[in-house]
């Protein structure tokens, strides 16, 4: 009986997963259009899979393991039993293969089992409840049906009454395990992350994003470009069918495993954000209908007061955001949701589908902007701002170097060729970041480097517009900040501003023009002065004792893989480097990114009060930081009763007063191996 079964049910569950592809693919199609390379996508997926994806999911040993015996277990089993049962070849090893297959898939899903029985609070509940049983019921029902091809039982065990019932039994359990894991991963349910997301791989967005680690770089961060000359393009992204066919694929392959939910400062500190939330929304949203049958974690505040799980709602071509003229404002999201995003991409660190969170969210506030004028808090007042004044706070843009009026910065107007050029930024309209420049111009000096600044000739790198959604002014302060540095002549850029330092250094390629593209490296002040440091352009007095503890800017780290620099310049001060629990890629963000500070989202508590409580955990009597917008969240929180105050000290601060002044004479010789060329510096 069961070599008619099992064959029926096998071909049975591909025909009908092989129908809910084809209905899935037409939802995906519904988005706008996106160049992919379908061939080298499908040919580079298990890498992809095997190499990228699984380097996130090994940050978690045990469930890595999990992942690899159900997931392995799983492919390997379902395309033997279509070879042994639905073809019925089970000649040789291929029967045992089978077993073995089973086997490891059914040990995989016990892990799965214990994992679901208390879940982290971050792993959606409802259907993925019923998920272990799935895999549990799939791996045993094949084990024990392959038992007779290989000899174990005796072919004809299911003849007879008792047989037959026994037969049943073991299909009914075959077809729960192919129902839920076969037709389920196209037609909706737990597995649909798998068909999804091996799609996604292959389709991604960013295909550059595992070009660069395969050739030692780091992934693609940058901001895709919107075309603006392009009337027919809609203006960021208002209704789901806006987004390109491969984000709503990229969206359908979320796992719901709420790893970006436990990395997401905004959700920490109850603002209205949740990613993963987001990314169901975006789902509902593709398909039509509401949030209902949401099963995880809401959006924390506003989310829980104004909008439970069931309240949200939309469909292909109707609107991600309601218009603040409909009554009921009911939509797949609130404003207050994308605003609350401080781009620090923790969610898609963590993403073990390789999900773009902040592409969608940075998409849907450019409609937001551009088409609605609807920037919340400030924002519409630092963009009109950067608009008449090249600069977000609104000041005389002729007074960019009033701080330095004593320093004598040389001008590249006046020089026009330098080693370094110094990119200031708009830290020089601020009293705080002028004492981190003025340290890091003394290094620079210390060091012997030729360097000059751009003056007034600088504006606003457009990194606030950008990420506010105002594309638009973005592109006009780059276009004209890259006329500007296209007259001059320089070996490289260092600016002590991480935000300024990713978009000259990965955004503002896509707009220089034709066979004019960027030739000079760029480089963040810490990276810089390690190099300073190594080459032995720099001393250091001995003897700073301090116990410090650095935090890891998002736009430096996450963004841009910089890690080491900043601790190895901190190792070479001497100083005592205690790490916070949250650092490196799973750095804590100070919440000053995105234009955070600017849209002022309320929450049930201040991000950077949460990452100062991570550094007087340490105990440490200094917090090193390498960027603007971390040394003000800083210095703004206020500490608790009867705790003394954390002193805030850029890495150029620290470096300054350890300068070593002693004359070179007196110092002994530095070996001859140790490079000195301005060349070796830079490489």
């Amino acid at each position: 009986m069961l070599d008619i079964l099992l064959p029926t049910l096998i071909f049975a569950a591909l025909a009908l997963a092989a129908l809910g592809a084809w209905r899935r693919v037409r939802l995906w199609r519904r988005g706008r259009a996106s160049k992919v390379a379908f061939l080298r996508g499908l040919a580079a997926m298990p890498r992809r899979y095997l190499v990228d994806l699984h380097h996130v999911v090994a940050r978690d040993k045990v469930m890595a393991n999990t992942h690899v015996a159900t997931a392995g277990g799983f492919v390997a089993a379902l395309g033997l039993a279509v070879i042994v049962h639905g073809l019925g070849l089970a000649e040789g090893m291929l029967g045992w293969l089978l077993l073995a297959a089973s086997a490891t898939m059914f040990a995989g899903s016990l892990f799965v089992v214990r994992r679901r029985r208390n879940p982290p609070a971050r792993l959606s509940k409802g259907p993925w409840m019923r998920l272990p049983k799935s895999l549990m019921a799939f791996s045993l029902g094949i084990f024990v049906v392959t038992l007779p091809a290989v000899g174990v039982l005796p072919s004809g065990f299911s003849q007879g009454v008792g047989g037959w019932l026994v037969a049943l039994l073991l299909a009914g359990v075959v077809a729960w395990g192919l129902a839920e894991l076969v037709v389920g991963m196209t037609w909706g349910g737990p597995m649909k992350h798998a068909f999804a997301g091996a799609l996604h791989l292959a389709f991604h967005r960013r295909p550059e994003r595992f070009a660069d680690t395969q050739h030692g770089g780091y992934p693609s961060t940058g901001l895709k470009a919107l075309d603006l000359d392009d009337t027919e393009a809609p203006l960021g992204v208002g209704q789901p069918t806006d987004f390109t066919w491969n984000q709503l694929l990229g969206f359908d392959a979320c796992v719901q495993c709420g790893r970006c939910e436990a990395v997401c400062p905004a959700f920490a500190a109850g603002q209205p954000l949740n990613p993963k939330k987001l990314i169901q929304d975006m789902v509902v949203g593709m398909a039509g209908g509401s949030d209902a049958g949401y099963a995880g974690s809401p959006y924390p505040s506003q989310g829980l007061e104004d909008r439970p799980v069931g309240e949200h709602q939309g469909s292909p071509h109707g609107p991600i955001v309601a218009p603040a003229s409909t009554k009921d404002g009911k939509a797949l999201v609130d404003a207050e949701t994308l605003w609350s995003c401080t781009t620090c991409r923790a969610c898609v660190e963590e993403c073990p589908m390789m999900i773009e969170h902040v592409d969608a969210i940075v998409d849907m506030r450019r409609h937001l902007t551009l088409e609605d004028g609807a920037t919340p808090g400030k924002g519409a007042e630092v963009i009109d701002n950067l608009i008449a004044t090249d600069n977000p706070g609104g000041f005389d843009p002729g007074g960019r170097l009033n701080w330095a009026a004593d320093l004598e910065l040389p001008l590249m107007a006046d020089v026009e060729r330098a080693e370094v050029l110094l990119w200031l930024g708009d830290g020089v309209f601020d009293m705080r970041n002028q004492r981190t420049l003025r340290a890091l111009v003394k290094v620079l000096r210390a060091a012997g480097v030729d360097f000059a600044v751009l003056g007034n000739e600088e504006r606003d790198s457009g990194d606030v517009a950008r990420r506010l959604g105002d594309e638009a002014t973005f592109q006009s302060l780059a276009r004209r900040n890259i006329a500007t540095l296209s007259q001059y002549r320089f070996e490289c850029i260092v600016t002590c501003d991480p935000h300024s330092f990713h978009v000259l250094k990965n955004e503002y390629g896509a707009f220089y023009p034709p066979g004019q593209e960027s030739s000079y490296p760029v480089w963040h002040h810490s990276t810089f002065i390690n190099q300073l440091i190594e080459s032995g352009r720099l001393r250091l007095a001995p003897g700073q004792a301090s116990r410090v503890t650095y935090h890891d800017p998002c736009y430096l780290g996450r963004y841009n893989g910089e890690y080491e620099a900043p601790r190895a310049v901190l190792k070479a001060l001497g100083v005592e480097l205690v790490e916070m629990q949250r650092s490196g890629y799973r750095s804590r963000c100070c919440g000053g990114g995105g234009g955070a500070p600017i849209t002022d989202v309320p929450g049930k508590q201040r991000i950077p009060d949460m990452r100062m409580g991570d550094v007087r955990e340490t105990q440490a009597e200094q917090v090193v930081v390498g960027c603007p917008q971390c040394t003000a969240m800083f210095e703004g929180v206020v500490p608790p009763t009867g705790d003394e105050e954390v002193a805030v000290k850029d890495i150029a601060e620290m470096v300054a007063v350890a300068l070593d002044t002693t004359p070179a004479a007196t110092l002994a010789p530095r070996d001859a191996s140790t490079p000195q060329a301005t060349e070796e510096v830079m490489s």
